[in-house]
C-alpha cells in the first residue's frame, strides 16, 4: 500500500495500528530492531507500540500515515495471439526496465487471437478477454503477474466478441473492455463496453458506450487520474479511423471525442506513462491496408489531436504495447511487419525519438495482448 507510517523505539516492541474512526485493527507486528515503517491505508491512526523486553506500553493518536506515490512494477506480459503455428495460448514475460529476450510465463486458458489484456497495475493482478477460438469468445482469465504460471477462469464478458481493446484505473481497481466484432463480419462490431472489478472474479456488467463501434482499437489510460482513451480501429463499413475517444473510467457515462491519431491507423498498440500523463499509439494499418511505423503521442487529460513522437523501426501492425508506468519505458511487439515477428522495440515515453530494439519474444507473436504490473 502507497501508505506508511514510521517511528522508533528504545527496543524490540510490538506495534498496534488502530483505524481512529472506528478502532478496528489494521496491523499488528513485532519489530526487528528499534524502528519501523508500516504499510496501511489512509486516514487517521492510533498506533500503539509494547517492548517486549520492558513491557512498557506507548502509545500515538491522531496519526496520519505519508502517501508515497508507488514506482510501480516493471513485468510486461504478452499473452494470446498468433504464432507461426497458428493460434496459441502462451504468455511471455520481460522485464521492462532491462533490455533482453522475454520468458516464459505460462499458458491462458485456451489458444485465443485478438484477444486483449489489462491490470489493476502494482497491485499485480492482470486479466485478459475476449478474443478468437474457434468463434469468438466471451471468456475472461487472470494472472498474477509476478508469479509465472497459467492463466485462470475469471469470468465472462457480456458480450462474445473478438478484437476488443482494453484498459483500467489501475490500482482503483476498474478494469473496462472495449468493442469488439461478435463474429467474423464487420457488419457485428459493436460499440460495448464492459467492466470489472479487477481483484474480484466474476462476469463484467455492461458500462457506456463508444462514440464509434469499432475493433481492432487501441486503449490506454492515465491510471487513477481515471481517463481512458480509445484510438484508431475498423468501423463496420472496413474504414480505419484515426479518432480518438474517452472515458472517465469510474463514472458511468458514454464516450467523448478527443481528437484525432497521426495518421488513419487499425490493428494499433497503445500504451502510457500512467499518471505522468502521456499516452502513446504505434504501428497499425491504414485504410489503404498499409502498414504503418508512426508513433504518436498525446497527453492524456487534455483532449486533442496527436503529435508525431518518432517511428518504429518497421512498418508493423497486429503488435501490442505496455509499460512500466511512471518509470517511463514503454515496450511494443512489432506483431506483422512483412511476417509475423518476434522483435520488441522500447522507447522513453516522456521523450519523444525513435523506437529502440529491446530483444526477442521466445516465438513470433501477432494479434495478441500486453499488459503489466506498473
Amino acid at each position: 500500500m502507497p501508505y506508511t507510517i514510521s517511528g522508533t523505539v528504545n527496543s524490540e516492541s510490538r506495534i498496534l495500528v488502530l483505524k481512529q474512526s472506528d478502532w478496528t485493527l489494521e496491523h499488528n507486528s513485532t519489530t526487528s530492531g528499534n524502528s519501523y515503517s508500516i504499510s496501511t491505508t489512509s486516514g487517521t491512526k492510533v498506533v500503539i507500540a509494547r517492548e517486549n523486553d520492558t513491557g512498557y506500553v506507548v502509545g500515538f493518536g491522531g496519526i496520519s500515515p505519508v502517501y508515497s506515490a508507488p514506482t510501480g512494477g516493471d513485468r510486461g506480459l504478452f499473452g494470446g495471439g498468433y504464432d507461426d503455428s497458428g493460434r496459441t495460448a502462451t504468455i511471455v514475460y520481460n522485464t521492462i526496465s532491462t533490455t533482453g529476450n522475454s520468458s516464459s510465463f505460462g499458458n491462458l486458458t485456451a489458444a485465443i487471437g485478438y484477444v486483449s489484456a489489462t491490470s489493476n497495475g502494482y497491485t499485480g493482478r492482470g486479466i485478459f478477454g475476449g478474443g478468437y477460438t474457434t468463434d469468438s469468445t466471451n471468456v475472461i482469465s487472470y494472472v498474477t503477474i509476478t508469479n509465472p504460471g497459467n492463466a485462470t477462469d475469471f469470468g465472462d464478458l457480456t458480450v462474445a466478441r473478438r478484437g476488443p481493446t482494453a484498459t483500467s484505473n489501475n490500482t482503483n481497481d476498474r478494469g473496462t473492455f472495449i468493442t469488439g466484432s461478435t463474429s467474423g463480419s464487420n457488419s457485428s462490431i459493436t460499440n460495448v463496453i464492459d467492466y470489472v472489478t479487477v481483484s474480484t472474479t466474476g462476469n463484467a456488467s455492461d458500462f457506456v458506450d463508444t462514440l464509434y463501434a469499432t475493433k481492432e482499437s487501441a486503449a490506454t489510460s492515465n491510471g487513477t487520474s481515471n481517463r481512458g482513451v480509445v484510438g484508431g480501429g475498423i468501423n463496420s463499413s472496413s474504414t480505419s479511423l484515426n479518432t480518438i475517444n474517452y472515458i472517465t473510467i469510474s463514472s458511468a457515462g458514454n464516450a467523448t471525442d478527443f481528437g484525432e491519431l497521426t495518421t488513419i491507423s487499425a490493428w494499433i498498440s497503445a500504451t502510457s506513462s500512467l499518471t505522468n500523463n502521456r499516452g502513446i499509439f504505434a504501428g497499425g494499418s491504414t485504410d489503404t491496408n498499409t502498414n504503418t511505423n508512426v508513433i504518436g503521442y498525446i497527453t492524456i487529460s487534455s483532449a486533442g489531436n496527436a503529435s508525431d513522437f518518432g517511428d518504429l523501426s518497421g512498418a508493423a501492425k497486429n503488435g501490442a504495447g505496455t509499460s512500466n508506468g511512471t518509470n517511463n519505458r514503454g515496450i511494443f511487439n512489432l506483431g506483422y511487419v512483412s511476417a509475423v515477428v518476434n522483435t520488441i522495440e522500447y522507447i522513453t515515453i516522456s521523450n519523444s525519438s525513435n523506437s529502440t530494439d529491446f530483444g526477442d519474444l521466445v516465438a513470433p507473436k501477432e494479434v495478441n495482448a500486453a499488459t503489466s504490473n506498473a
